[in-house]
């Protein structure tokens, strides 16, 4: 039996640049050499976009369920027979509709244990909204599949990882969204993520503010004063090593970010502007706090250059990687922390001890 992470694959949506992505991406034989890649979709969808990128020399293993996969190859479970109308480049009703089917599958088989994590590629927000996906995003529609009490929008690079506080809510209902409560428990999360997934053994996390310059000492407005301040301490005290609240303008612009281990940012443009400024061809939309690891490139469906071959596959590879990794390093301490119980010894708390050997 094969040791190699097995990858579940979402397709997002058929009529952007997700297929195209991955398409690129599992064509690299490297990437066999580190998982099994299952993609959820549909052999005639993918052969349309294969045409399209001229890579008539691609094939999938076609499998009826993923215990089947073949750790040597890319493999394709059939999500739907019938024929689908591709209209590259359009936000259409069929493109929601199977982006969702692929989406639900490639969910079943994560919370059934038939694959090890999940990489999602983009969907469009509007499109795939339905009875069964009433949900702003795939971040809330997973967290509500596996029963997480909370979780983590964290964008991840090798430079730099932002969390923000509040997700994907109108810029209007932040300032009420923000609670001191909240803000901790996106701190231990954060910290938690750091210590687990990537191995920092004492993770550094910088709080941003809401308002211009932090408030200026209460000057513009009182959230740092009253929520966001006493939140750090809160956290502190609990033993998470967290600063701020900063400014976000000066603490981007003059590189500060690059003395954290991450930056927990209070709403979703504040956090990701900046860090697709900085990592947008290698960053990773990791959601933290799941039961199961899911990790997406940090772009959308690419509408404007669906079809046109030039999509960049480097967000959705390392996104793939990420996942494997993160796999990898929890298997490890779990290892390490049954070998502590078996021998009777003190359980660690993290395995960063044994950090350069995983890698």
């Amino acid at each position: 039996m094969s040791d190699k992470v097995k990858i579940g694959i979402s397709i997002g949506d058929i009529n952007g640049i997700g297929l195209e992505v991955i398409l690129k991406t599992l064509s690299e034989s490297r990437v066999l050499d580190y998982c099994i890649p299952i993609v959820y979709g549909n052999t005639k969808i993918s052969s349309f976009h294969r045409k399209a990128l001229a890579m008539s020399d691609f094939m999938f293993n076609v499998i009826p369920q993923a215990e089947q996969a073949n750790p040597r190859k890319a493999n394709m479970i059939n999500c739907w027979e019938e024929d689908v109308k591709i209209e590259l480049g359009k936000s259409t009703e069929i493109g929601g509709k199977y982006a969702l089917i692929s989406l639900e599958k490639a969910t079943d088989d994560l919370l059934n244990g038939s694959i090890d994590a999940l990489v999602t590629a983009p969907i469009n927000k509007q499109n795939i909204q339905s009875t069964t996906f009433n949900f702003p995003g795939h971040t809330e529609y997973l967290q509500e599949r596996c029963g997480s009490n909370d979780v983590l929008m964290f964008l991840v690079s090798e430079d730099l990882r932002v969390g923000v506080v509040t997700g994907h809510i109108p810029v209007l209902d932040v300032p009420k969204s923000i609670t001191k409560e909240k803000i901790v428990k996106k701190l231990q999360l954060i910290n938690d993520s750091l210590k687990k997934d990537f191995w920092i053994e004492k993770p550094k996390i910088a709080v941003l503010g809401l308002n211009p310059h932090a408030s200026d000492n209460g000057l513009l407005g009182k959230e740092e004063l009253e929520i966001i301040s006493p939140a750090i301490q809160e956290a502190f005290d609990k033993g998470i090593i967290c600063f701020g609240p900063y400014s976000a303008d000066g603490f981007f612009g003059n590189g500060t970010y690059k003395q954290f281990d991450a930056v927990l940012a209070m709403y979703h443009d504040q956090g990701l502007i900046p860090f697709k400024t900085i990592a947008f061809e290698t960053g990773v939309n990791y959601t933290a706090g799941l039961k199961f690891v899911r990790t997406s490139p940090d772009h959308g469906t690419g509408f404007d250059i669906a079809g046109k071959g030039i999509a960049d596959p480097t967000s959705f590879m390392e996104a793939l990687f990420a996942a494997v990794h993160i796999v990898k390093h929890r298997r490890e301490q779990e290892s390490l922390l049954s070998s502590q119980l078996r021998s009777g010894g003190k359980i660690i708390e993290t395995a960063s001890d044994v950090k350069d050997d995983a890698n």
